[in-house]
């Protein structure tokens, strides 16, 4: 009888003796150069003189921290109440998209496509759009569709306003039904920027004809955070000031509902007639500005409402500064308990303080969670050095620029916008820091570097549950705190002496 089986994880899997064997076939017949030139060019890689040929390069990107515009419409969409993600573009695309999330969240991720083939990209996508839209509110049956775009709708120039009607008219869906839509183009923007199209097409469908007597209510925009910890610590802040609020595009249940034995694909959101009474709102609240820019904007001047952009609440002086605009709206004192979690805060900085001070850190990511992120560095002392955000902007790069220089701690500071991770290995290896934050695609230059790595941001695929805790306000920040101060002193203890391995720190 056989003994128990044993899954190998891959790490021992292709330590295999026929892997190995495997592997120096593939070599002998690829005849690759010798171990000593490949370590000759990699040592060369890591000089100024390289650093300066690639920062020369202008045609090719290599690893951009950021995705393109349809992942950020999809994120967007799916934080409201039954609606269902619908891309108008390849199966490919989408199928990037879906992976890409549930990777992150470890959730099933709904969004269907209307699998546009050669055929589409030569005669136009019009009867993908129409058999996608009818066959999705068949057999998926939700109450609202939000179709972004893809590269190649967008290349052969397919109007959805135009395709929309069409299905309409052709019955593929009820005249009344709601579709709101954004064109999302892959080649230009970001995720951010895709976001920031689709809550601005969603709203202005919704909120189109309701505007009406006032409702005291606040709307809040996140921006595009993959927190769903986040979410829950908005809502929190807001309750505890007691005052009527809508969260716009609420993935908190979602992207985290409860395991049950049976699987539902609409769980929790915004609910549409209230996104739909937004319009009525006293005031929106932005926590990220630079991936709300057109909804705000369109806020604003279409409906006419306060709108305050704010950098996202990360730390001390910018979570205070959130407070106390809900409290200037509002009307209401920042609550007691709100206060004592600010002091705990204080309390568990100092307490880290000695171990932070001074560390050098690089840094990449989206631009409102670096400029969060920036703030609250220079808060515990530490040195920010290298800031690289793919999908910035010039006027990222000055208000990051502005606050790095307000610091003491940030004058060696150089903002890198429109730069990818391997402009960021050339600078960590010419100008060394002690830690790295980032999502995890940070993790290949932090082994080759010997560094810690803080994973913040999106995407994280390679731990868990991460996503469940807020970064934002005093409780999220707490936490920022603890993994980046615990990943300082593990690094201490890994490369520690015989005489400085203490149990205490």
């Amino acid at each position: 009888m056989s003994g128990p089986l044993k899954v190998q994880d891959h790490n021992e899997l292709f330590e295999a003796p026929e892997f190995r064997e495997q592997r120096a076939r593939k070599r002998e017949f690829e005849k690759p150069s010798s171990a000593e030139e490949v370590q000759r060019v990699l040592e060369w890689t890591r000089t100024w003189e390289y650093r300066e040929k690639n920062f020369a390069r202008e045609a090719l990107t290599i690893n951009p921290a950021k995705a393109c515009q349809p992942l950020g419409a999809i994120l967007a969409a799916i934080g409201f109440e039954g609606t269902l993600p619908f891309v108008h573009g390849s199966q490919g695309c989408v199928a990037y998209f879906r992976s890409h999330f549930a990777r992150h969240f470890k959730e099933p991720f709904p969004a269907v496509s209307s699998s546009m083939t050669e055929d589409a990209a030569v005669f136009g996508g019009l009867n993908n759009l129409i058999e996608g839209l009818e066959n999705a509110r068949a057999l998926y049956r939700p109450e609202m569709i939000a179709v972004s775009t893809t590269c190649m709708a967008e290349v052969i120039g397919d109007d959805l306003n135009a395709f929309i009607r069409n299905a309409r008219e052709k019955g593929a869906v009820p005249r009344d039904y709601p579709v709101p839509f954004a064109h999302t183009p892959s080649f230009v923007g970001s995720h951010i920027t895709g976001w920031d199209n689709m809550m601005k097409g969603i709203l202005s469908y919704l909120a189109e004809g309701r505007k009406g007597e006032p409702n005291g209510r606040i709307n809040l925009l996140t921006g595009f955070d993959t927190y769903v910890g986040d979410y829950r610590e908005i809502k929190r802040l807001l309750t505890l000031f007691e005052t009527d609020f809508t969260l716009l595009s609420d993935l908190s249940d979602v992207l985290d509902s409860p395991a049950t034995g049976d699987y539902r694909p609409y769980v929790g959101g915004t609910p549409l007639e209230a996104a739909a009474d937004a319009v009525n709102a006293r005031a929106t609240v932005a926590l990220q500005r630079f991936s709300t820019t057109k909804t705000r904007q369109f806020m604003a001047e279409e409906w006419g409402q306060e709108v305050v952009g704010l950098p996202m609440p990360i730390g001390v002086r910018l979570t205070d500064r959130l407070l106390q605009e809900i409290s200037r709206l509002t009307g209401r004192p920042v609550p007691a308990g709100l206060e004592a979690e600010r002091g705990r805060l204080l309390d568990a900085m100092a307490d880290s303080h000695a171990y932070l001070h001074g560390k050098r850190v690089a840094l990449a990511g989206d631009p409102d969670v670096l400029l969060g992120l920036l703030s609250f560095l220079l808060e515990l002392g530490a040195e920010p050095v290298h800031v690289v955000c793919t999908n910035g902007s010039e006027e990222f790069e000055r208000e990051a620029g502005e606050l790095l220089r307000s610091s003491p701690y940030g004058q060696e500071a150089k903002v890198w916008v429109g730069k990818d991770l391997w402009h960021l290995r050339s600078l960590v290896f010419t100008e060394p820091v002690d830690l790295l934050m980032g999502s995890s695609y940070l993790k290949y230059l932090a082994r080759e570097a010997d560094l810690p790595l803080v994973r913040v941001g999106f995407p994280i695929f390679d731990r868990h549950h991460l996503h469940r805790y807020p970064i934002i306000g005093y409780q999220g920040s707490l936490n920022l705190l603890v993994w980046t101060v615990n990943a300082v002193l593990e690094e201490m203890d890994r490369k520690a002496p015989a005489h400085s391995f203490d149990v205490i720190r």
